[in-house]
């Protein structure tokens, strides 16, 4: 298996269609009048469907005036630019009056889960683009006191912590460092590499409503992280919260042990990986955005 996603390391989903869009839009055919897209951030929203991940765009309406052309015109010329520099990275549709809707493949969501899961996430896409939160973050102090309603993020990274280990005494997966510790560059998956994120069909093992909620989550904190709204800020307390109770659903409706480790281990593997990205992630928010300390146990 073979994974190609034409973006760097931890970047976000968001910032992978921020890249494509703007290559599109600065050929010829739209350069001559694009400056008010050049001066702000393209349209582009992630979609509320927790059975796919979609994003979608009204570029081609806010381009229409300037280029004095139709917006489905407009939409579908764009369209067209994208399948060339993103072709199996998402699939386009385009819905009137001018939308453009961008859903991914279920190789690009495994190709962006095992970013996650091969190294440490540091948001090493921040402070490259505007907007993205910079290390003048407080420095966590595992001594310093945290607030009561953090108290579950605490709880699920910690609970992240324990099932990885578990699962790498047990030989499910392989741990290039197995005995955590407190530094920065965590322990990561090193087998099965790459995790069997996908079936012999291509399609994501991981499609439990569940399972679906909790990556929706992941690639929505992350997309926070690395290209937050210029109209408003982060609320990164309750953004933690929803991944932490995103995770509580997951780890009570999808188990990994028991039947499901004897009758589909790459199932219960693909689980973990979930669990690896989750506390990837979660140990980011707590300890860069909330100056809390990521505990490994509690």
């Amino acid at each position: 298996m073979h994974y190609k996603l034409p973006v760097s390391k931890y970047t976000s989903i968001k910032q992978l269609l921020y890249s494509c869009l703007t290559k599109s839009i600065s050929i010829d055919t739209y350069r001559e009048k694009n400056r008010s897209i050049k001066d702000e951030k393209i349209p582009l929203y992630k979609g509320r469907d927790d059975n796919r991940v979609f994003y979608t765009s009204s570029v081609s309406l806010r381009l229409s005036k300037s280029q004095n052309r139709k917006a489905m015109e407009l939409a579908s010329a764009i369209a067209s630019d994208l399948s060339g520099i993103c072709e199996d990275v998402f699939s386009i549709q385009i819905v009137p009056p001018g939308w453009i809707n961008f859903e991914l493949t279920h190789s690009t969501l495994a190709t962006w889960l095992q970013s996650l899961v091969v190294g440490s996430w540091e948001g090493e896409g921040s402070g490259e683009h505007e907007g993205t939160i910079d290390a003048q973050c407080p420095i966590p102090n595992p001594q310093s006191s945290v607030p009561n309603s953090l108290f579950a993020v605490e709880y699920a990274h910690a609970r992240c912590c324990s099932l990885v280990l578990l699962a790498h005494r047990e030989g499910l997966i392989k741990l290039r460092e197995p005995v955590p510790n407190t530094s920065p560059a965590f322990w990561n998956v090193i087998s099965p590499n790459p995790l069997p994120w996908l079936n012999c069909d291509g399609i994501l093992r991981l499609n439990h409503p569940d399972e679906r909620r909790l990556i929706g989550e992941l690639i929505q904190v992350v997309d926070n992280i690395e290209c937050p709204d210029v109209n408003g800020s982060v609320k990164w307390e309750k953004v933690a919260l929803n991944l932490s109770q995103a995770f509580e659903k997951f780890w009570s409706n999808c188990r990994i042990w028991g039947e499901v480790k004897i009758t589909s281990p790459e199932l219960a593997q693909a689980r973990l990986g979930l669990l690896v990205a989750t506390q990837s992630v979660l140990k980011f928010v707590l300890e860069e955005n909330l100056g809390v300390f990521a505990p490994l146990e509690l």
